[in-house]
């Protein structure tokens, strides 16, 4: 992989880091983790600057979220209503419920979109209940564009700082991610037995 990387970084440098960071935005083949790294890595090895390849994986996210924003967009209230006007007994979720998870996201959507960027996985998938609440694009590119800067920020000076040890941060994001699935599971569990519990 990392034959390969360096390869496209070579041939295409800033415009190749874009692709790679949209690309695994909409569907991750390669964890942004790996590319934001190695992408440090480069800093030192070839012409590619920090500044530089900042701002190119920082394109290529906001790329990636804006598709799958309008994919969002596609999947509006109106027609998620339809879905659990057909499916809802089965799912067991009723027009009620999307309309409160619309006016919450409504409410907390911005910081949402904000401190999702910093969860792995999440972080591209966000985009996508932003679009179907319709968020103003305008904010959802403003908070989308800070998380993951300073997202961005932090792995490809992690990487330049590190060197040819590029590796053991992805080492360490690793575990990163896994803590926060962790903790992510464990708060899905507990609101579904809270809207069990409140539903009974």
């Amino acid at each position: 992989m990392e034959n390969w990387l360096a390869e496209i970084m070579d041939e295409f440098g800033y415009m190749g880091i874009m692709l790679l960071i949209a690309f695994e935005n909409i569907f991750p083949p390669i964890p942004s983790e790996v590319i934001l790294t190695f992408g440090g890595f480069m800093t030192i090895t070839s012409k590619l600057s920090i500044i530089g390849v900042i701002t190119s994986a920082t394109a290529g996210s906001v790329i990636g979220a804006i598709v799958l924003y309008i994919i969002g967009l596609q999947l509006d209230v109106a027609r998620l209503e339809k879905i659990v006007g057909k499916w809802g007994h089965i799912l067991r979720i009723t027009q009620n419920d999307i309309h409160k998870a619309d006016a919450w996201f409504d409410k907390y959507g911005p910081w949402t979109v904000f401190f999702c960027r910093f969860v792995p996985l999440i972080r591209s998938l966000i985009s996508i209940p932003a679009g179907m609440s319709n968020m103003n694009v305008g904010i959802f590119l403003l908070f989308t564009t800070l998380g993951t800067l300073i997202w961005n920020i932090v792995l490809v000076c992690l990487g330049a700082s590190v060197g040819g040890s590029w590796e053991t941060i992805v080492d360490y994001m690793d575990v990163y991610s896994r803590v926060i699935y962790a903790i992510l599971i464990l708060l899905v569990i507990i609101l579904l037995y809270l809207c069990i519990k409140r539903r009974r």
